[in-house]
């Protein structure tokens, strides 16, 4: 059985259909925010099957199966791929509503010409047709690129990260441009029990003996130099709670030095920290040309236990409801009085 999407699928006037059929449907795709991985399209590699090109690593699909009471074994754990696809597959029809069950549909008719509603009986099917296919070198992580018309790329980078393999595209003249972005959430976070580690792996990759504010302020200048060296146009930050205080340098050399005798700080005291920190970046930016994106208002990591045991961005994530419109302001209006807005 055909599903509901047709040439004109969520085009509900005529002018929707002018705009898109006229104007957007050839024009190339340019993505400025993704997590994909530029080792893999370095290695050019074919997924060996549909849960590791769709289920691996995203969480957004995790918590929907996860929604859906679907045992962790299914989702992180040590089931099989193909057990893993199956129990997806079985929770897609609850997902109508969600942006999931229409992407989930419109990838399956768009890239594998499969036109069946995803559900549990329809999965076997599905599995074994996109692992034959899947194997196809129509299938590499860069012809699938190439296939959907990707003009340029923009990844999400560590300032302690080699960026290797984006050098190693820009030399082999891959037609598609795979550039990073500049994500230094760790270098805001010296509230953090891992914030020193973190600078000192700044400090190896920068060549640098961080001891003082004044070097740590270098290090991450020489990271945006570097960023900037290798094709990257903007930065990206993950903010929480949005923070400002006025503060100068002089008394933020004194917070820094503080945490690195490992000092308590005042919740005062982070904030001030952060402030003067992105707004240097946001000076550096500006000088730079880069765009500064700002992710704001989410709450990260609720889950404790499964932080710890699986890490980060693994979909227990949820929106904030935070006061972010005064200290924004003041952030954005004080590098605009120095005319260094990004």
């Amino acid at each position: 059985m055909k599903t509901f999407i047709t040439d004109d699928f969520l085009l509900c006037n005529n002018i929707a259909k002018e705009l898109y059929f006229n104007v957007a449907k050839d024009l190339p795709i340019i993505d400025y925010h993704n997590h994909l991985d530029p080792k893999l399209i370095l290695k050019n590699v074919n997924f060996e099957n549909i849960t590791e090109a769709w289920l691996n690593g995203d969480h957004y699909k995790w918590r929907a199966m996860r929604a859906n009471g679907v045992h962790e074994d299914y989702i992180t754990g040590n089931k099989s791929d193909y057990e893993k696809f199956v129990k997806w597959a079985e929770t897609v029809p609850y997902t109508l509503g969600n942006p999931l069950f229409h992407w989930a549909h419109l990838e399956l008719l768009r890239y594998f010409n499969i036109d069946v509603s995803i559900n549990k009986s329809s999965a076997p099917s599905i599995w074994e047709k996109t692992k034959a296919l899947l194997q196809q070198p129509e299938y590499s992580v860069r012809s699938l690129l190439q296939e959907g018309n990707v003009e340029f790329i923009d990844t999400t980078d560590d300032p302690t990260d080699s960026l290797d393999a984006h050098i190693s595209l820009e030399r082999e003249g891959f037609d598609i441009k795979v550039s990073p972005s500049f994500r230094p959430d760790r270098a805001l976070l010296i509230e953090d029990e891992n914030f020193l580690a973190w600078v000192k792996e700044l400090g190896e990759v920068t060549g640098l003996l961080i001891e003082n504010y004044d070097t740590f302020l270098q290090a991450l200048e020489k990271r945006v130099n570097f960023f900037d060296d290798c094709g990257c146009r903007s930065s990206d930050h993950g903010i929480d709670v949005m923070f400002f205080q006025n503060t100068t340098k002089n008394e933020v050399n004194t917070i820094y030095n503080k945490r690195i005798k490992e000092e308590k700080l005042t919740e005062d005291e982070i904030e001030k920290f952060k402030t003067y920190t992105l707004l240097h970046l946001g000076e550096l930016y500006y000088d730079k040309g880069w765009a500064m994106q700002l992710h704001l208002g989410a709450i990260r990591n609720n889950n404790k236990r499964m932080y710890e045991k699986l890490g980060p961005d693994t979909g227990y994530d949820s929106i904030g409801d935070f006061h972010l419109a005064s200290k924004l302001s003041s952030f954005l209006d004080s590098l605009e009085q120095q005319n260094k807005l990004p």
